[in-house]
């Protein structure tokens, strides 16, 4: 279950409701915090008030903010890594040998109104990441539905998938239908 700490997405949690949401939670269910370039002060006051099982960075961290993170906090990290072409994608690697997860999610254009670093329902070449391995486990997201998650696991090789914008009605708000639709989909592959 991913919780966003990122304020200026229509996704954004409190940390006070992420700990609400999290005691209602079964405990087998992984908890995911979301951040983008957040300090060592805003990670420390979000763990004081909820449990996390895994830190999920979605901005401009480095490999070293990623390493340091992980010390200091003493929990696993997820780094994503934003793609447009190719070149994206040999920056895993050095990111692979700090993180515990990779998430290959599509990079916005640099036009793009409105952009977030993640969940704007924008995807990328899934053939990028075909026949690739890391060191690490990763996962595939960015614009996937119930329409295209066939298909992006089929082209990417993909065993594990994050959706958020794709199972929406509106922006910021998810369907229980369309959750239901696209684990459905999920199972049958």
């Amino acid at each position: 279950m991913g919780l966003n700490f990122y304020p200026p997405s229509p996704r954004y949690v409190t940390p006070d409701l992420a700990a609400a949401l999290a005691a209602e939670t079964p405990r087998e269910v992984c908890k995911v915090g979301l951040f983008v370039d957040a300090d060592d002060d805003g990670l420390g006051a979000v763990l004081k008030a909820v449990s996390l099982d895994l830190l999920q960075f979605h901005g401009d961290e480095t490999v070293e903010r990623v390493a340091a993170v992980r010390e200091r906090f003493g929990l696993p990290v997820m780094k994503v890594i934003r793609v447009a072409g190719p070149d994206d994608i040999e920056t895993a690697s050095a990111f692979a040998e700090v993180a515990d997860w990779l998430l290959f999610d599509a990079r916005a254009p640099a036009d793009m109104k409105g952009a977030l670093p993640g969940g704007n329902a924008l995807s990328f070449d899934w053939r990028l990441i075909a026949g690739r391995s890391w060191a690490v486990p990763w996962m595939l997201s960015g614009g996937l539905g119930v329409g295209n998650v066939a298909e992006a696991v089929s082209v990417s090789g993909a065993r594990l998938v994050d959706v958020s914008s794709g199972i929406e009605d509106r922006r910021g708000h998810k369907s229980p239908a369309m959750i239901t639709d696209f684990l459905a989909r999920v199972a049958g592959l």
